[in-house]
């Protein structure tokens, strides 16, 4: 008997069935354009509040890539409506600007059009946007361009107290359930592929992404301003996103917390080659990276899931999780999907639901360098070539299809869904998993599949086809402007967050340098 049903086998106990309760929450990102479609210029508008603090509204990497954060809850509901309510708003105050739709970018004209974010003159707000151009001096700013969801999910505390006491092993609350989110982790890394086939909805890209950049794109039939690959899913998790060829000697082990923190600590802290050949400051001695490092901060290092804690304020990401361990995984590989308001919907969240529930139940293994290197070509497959039906993945049980490996999963996966059907009386979860079934029988209903054929049929370039969805968008947006107490509440948050950062600005703080030199100091603390 599978691990998978021994732990389900109990689940399913009508005792234990309102144990699994899953928290979640999102980051979504979109990326600000004017009328013309190209990349708004603007800084980020003051009635949205201040970047740097506050809590639903900030920039992620460009100026322009406004990130919008839920609070976590145990409602899929909840969570779209909050994050619609935040679009609204949003809306209200863009003016002529609009919100791409797509995860790949809007036309561009150049690094030097592409506005880094700012966030204002304390120590912190120098060193969010100096980090930003050291990403920029290292891969081109134009991957700060690139967009998409990250979703944040977690357990409530009665699971764990449950789970513990029953597989423990002498092990506090808090070991335990980082051994059991590095299981779910590792199972992640090894199927996440499937993820990437049934939501992937960046085939294509404007030509002037790639403008400068060796790539193995072809043009989208006779047009030459569109480039793609016919069978690809999610080009954004691919080369031509935010991969890079330093980092593909870094093999982060994942089998342990520790490990894991040790890894990268040594990424952060040991100069790399190319980095210190570049120099950290320029001629008249500002910063152009924060360090000469493989990693400036942990942050770099793009995973496609992360184990996070909340950091407290000065703290840094790993820090939190060597002081605190593992409080919920940050999933990173979803693509912005162009044909929905919210760019998700909540069938795919449900599903997502599941999935990293069934990660989390199902054996894991420990991995070692050939499995870690067997996940990324199995990424790099996908992404090129996923709905090629004659594309073979390499599994531990041997090449298999995408539709063979994939059906495999969602036979388990399903009898996921059916205990979170129990657990909150629906049966959209199961609803959900057999959904994506379909997708696997018939490739063309992937998203990936109908933004291309969208594009043939309508006769559009990328650019016109995600500029005629986001024009769609702002148009169901502002129809429906906040209105009473939200809208009040909004205003209320941006405008506290402005007084905020006013006041963090305002601060004495000690030379930038040596705030620098104690951020860095955190991180001798988890190098093993």
């Amino acid at each position: 008997m599978s691990l998978l049903t021994q732990r389900l086998a109990v689940l399913n106990d009508t005792a234990h069935a309102s144990l699994t309760r899953v928290y979640k929450g999102l980051e979504k990102e979109s990326l600000r354009v004017n009328g013309e479609g190209t990349l708004a210029q603007t800084p980020h508008p003051a009635a949205l509040g201040s970047a740097m603090t506050h809590p639903g509204i900030t920039t992620d990497y460009s100026e322009s890539l406004l990130e919008f954060i839920t609070p976590p809850g145990d409602s899929t509901d909840s969570l779209l409506k909050q994050l619609d309510e935040i679009q609204r708003y949003t809306y209200q105050v863009l003016d002529d600007e609009y919100l791409w739709v797509a995860s790949m970018p809007c036309m561009l004209a150049g690094d030097d059009n592409i506005p880094v974010g700012r966030y204002g003159t304390s120590n912190p707000a120098r060193m969010k946007t100096i980090y930003r151009l050291g990403l920029g001096e290292r891969y081109g700013r134009a991957m700060q361009t690139i967009a998409g969801i990250h979703y944040n999910f977690s357990l409530n505390d009665e699971f764990w107290h449950f789970w513990h006491g029953r597989e423990g092993n002498g092990d506090s609350l808090q070991r335990y359930k980082n051994r059991r989110y590095f299981d779910l982790i590792r199972n992640f890394r090894r199927t996440f592929w499937l993820l990437l086939y049934l939501f992937g909805a960046s085939p294509a890209v404007c030509k002037s992404f790639v403008r400068g950049r060796d790539h193995n794109l072809v043009p989208f039939g006779s047009d030459t301003h569109s480039l793609h690959l016919p069978y690809a899913t999610s080009l954004r998790m691919g080369d031509l996103g935010y991969q890079s060829s330093a980092q593909n000697s870094l093999v982060v082990d994942y089998n342990h917390l520790e490990t894991y923190l040790s890894t990268l600590c040594a990424a952060i802290t040991q100069p790399h080659p190319d980095y210190t050949a570049r120099g950290l400051k320029d001629a008249d001695g500002n910063y152009k990276q924060l360090n000469t490092s493989l990693l400036q901060i942990e942050n770099e290092f793009y995973s496609t899931i992360r184990p996070k804690r909340t950091a407290r304020s000065g703290e840094t990401a790993l820090g939190a999780l060597h002081n605190r361990g593992v409080e919920y995984i940050e999933v990173r590989c979803i693509d912005l999907n162009p044909y929905e308001p919210l760019g998700i919907n909540a069938q795919q969240i449900d599903f997502m639901d599941v999935f990293l529930l069934y990660c989390l139940l199902s054996d894991s293994p420990e991995t070692d360098c050939v499995k870690y290197k067997r996940a990324q070509e199995n990424q790099r497959l996908i992404v090129t070539r996923g709905r090629d039906t004659s594309m073979r993945l390499h599994s531990a049980a041997g090449d298999q299809s995408v539709q063979q490996w994939g059906n495999a999963m969602l036979d388990d996966i399903l009898r996921v869904a059916q205990l979170l059907d129990r657990s909150y009386d629906t049966s959209l979860y199961s609803e959900a998993v057999e959904a994506q079934r379909i997708k696997l029988a018939q490739p063309q209903l992937t998203p990936s599949a109908q933004i291309l054929t969208d594009m043939a049929s309508r006769d559009e370039t990328f650019f016109r086809f995600a500029m005629n969805q986001s024009l769609r968008h702002a148009d169901y947006y502002r129809q429906r402007p906040l209105q009473g107490d939200a809208l009040q509440r909004m205003q209320a948050l941006a405008r506290d967050s402005l007084a905020q950062q006013q006041d963090l600005d305002a601060r004495h703080w000690e030379p930038f340098e040596d705030y620098l030199a104690n951020y860095y100091a955190q991180y001798t603390c988890c190098q093993g």
